[in-house]
């Protein structure tokens, strides 16, 4: 079915327009710099006065009033998504390439607690519970990678579209910049400059517009989704039944 099509989509729109936009309520109402500006007189230093803002990291943008509601919603909503398209995918794999249900089941691993991770972090506001808020994006960015790796693996194993060698370069090129990028986001985080922490923002919001393009060229795939492929996670396929001896 068509309508299939749709879910990739709108978890990538959800994804960039509701984080996009949190950023812009919290850079208008100045409670983050701006993602641009290298010049770090304005910025907050262990205080919280009212005329200083944040490093604008996509987690800060969600920390204050009113943007942190929206913040929370845009995460859920997308979080829920992620997981629908994971067992979704999983589905599809099993419908048209069961011999590679192993490295599939894997993936589905990885990537539902990605996105529990990522519901954690979400509903867990970092300026209250900041422990938990990035316990739970760390075990995000850290399976998503995983994810997008077993996910490449099998685009190249797989064929679903007949497209693959089209999407497989791109998937994995794109899983390559997720993996370094995130390397370089993780070290420069840990830093106390000011100056390094404004660069690890940018590298995470590349990492969110990767993440989003990785997961809109699903589209392709779910366009050759079927409703029916969903009775594959609800009962056995007659090749897994064990064999009965009488």
């Amino acid at each position: 079915m068509v309508f299939w099509v749709f879910l990739p989509i709108s978890l990538s729109l959800v994804s960039l327009v509701g984080t996009w936009t949190v950023y812009g309520l919290a850079y208008n109402s100045h409670h983050v710099c701006s993602l641009t500006n290298w010049e770090f007189g304005n910025s907050c230093r262990g205080n919280d006065s009212t005329e200083c803002c944040r490093v604008p990291t996509i987690s800060s943008s969600g920390t204050s009033f009113p943007e942190n509601s929206l913040f929370t919603a845009t995460i859920n909503l997308g979080s829920f998504l992620y997981l629908e398209f994971c067992i979704l995918h999983h589905a599809h794999i099993m419908e048209k390439n069961c011999v590679h249900s192993m490295l599939s089941k894997f993936a589905l691993g990885f990537g539902v607690v990605a996105a529990l991770g990522s519901f954690l972090a979400g509903n867990c506001n970092p300026g209250h519970v900041q422990l938990m808020h990035y316990l739970g994006a760390a075990v995000s960015f850290l399976c998503i990678c995983f994810y997008l790796v077993l996910l490449t693996a099998l685009t190249g194993k797989c064929t679903l579209t007949g497209y693959e060698k089209l999407l497989y370069p791109a998937r994995f090129i794109s899983a390559g910049v997720q993996i370094i990028v995130t390397i370089c986001y993780t070290i420069l985080f840990a830093q106390e400059d000011y100056f390094y922490m404004h660069i690890s923002a940018v590298f995470e919001w590349m990492l969110s517009v990767n993440l989003e393009i990785f997961e809109m060229s699903y589209a392709v795939e779910f366009y050759y989704f079927s409703s029916f492929m969903i009775t594959n996670l609800l009962a056995k396929r007659d090749e897994e039944k064990p064999l009965i001896l009488s």
